[in-house]
C-alpha cells in the first residue's frame, strides 16, 4: 500500500497561482503512476492530471490545459501540480492518487488504488 500526503492548498485570488505537492511512501515511487483529481461540493470526483511512472508521459484535463502542469521527482518521492491563472471554478478539494505498476487508464478516477486525504483549494473572484 502507498501512503500519500498532499500539501500546498489554500485561498488565492482569481488569476493567482498555487503549487500542490504530494509525498509518497510505502512503495518504490518510480513504480507508481500518479494523478491529481478534484471534487467540488455536489459533483463527482474528476480527473485533473496524471503522469506515468517514468515521467515521460503527462495527461491534462481539457478544463485546465495551458494553466496546470504536473511533474514528479522520483528522487524525492514527490509529485507536483503547478496551478496558474486560477479561476473560481477551480475551487475544490484536490486529491493525489497512485496506481502501482501500471500506466494505463490514468484519466479514469476509478483506476487509482491509493489516495491522499485531500487538500482544499479555494479561488476567490
Amino acid at each position: 500500500q502507498v501512503q500519500l500526503v498532499e500539501s500546498g492548498g489554500g485561498l488565492v485570488q482569481a488569476g493567482g497561482s498555487l503549487r500542490l505537492s504530494c509525498a509518497a511512501s510505502g512503495r518504490t515511487f518510480s513504480s507508481i503512476a500518479m494523478g491529481w483529481l478534484r471534487q467540488s461540493p455536489g459533483k463527482e470526483r474528476e480527473f485533473v492530471a496524471a503522469i506515468t511512472r517514468s515521467g515521460g508521459t503527462r495527461l491534462i484535463a481539457a478544463s485546465v490545459s495551458g494553466r496546470y502542469t504536473i511533474s514528479r521527482d522520483n528522487a524525492k518521492n514527490t509529485v507536483y501540480l503547478q496551478m496558474n491563472n486560477l479561476k473560481p471554478e477551480d475551487t475544490a478539494v484536490y486529491y493525489c492518487a497512485g496506481k502501482l505498476g501500471d500506466d494505463s487508464r490514468l484519466s479514469n478516477p476509478k483506476t487509482y488504488t491509493d489516495w491522499g486525504q485531500g487538500t482544499q483549494v479555494t479561488v476567490s473572484s
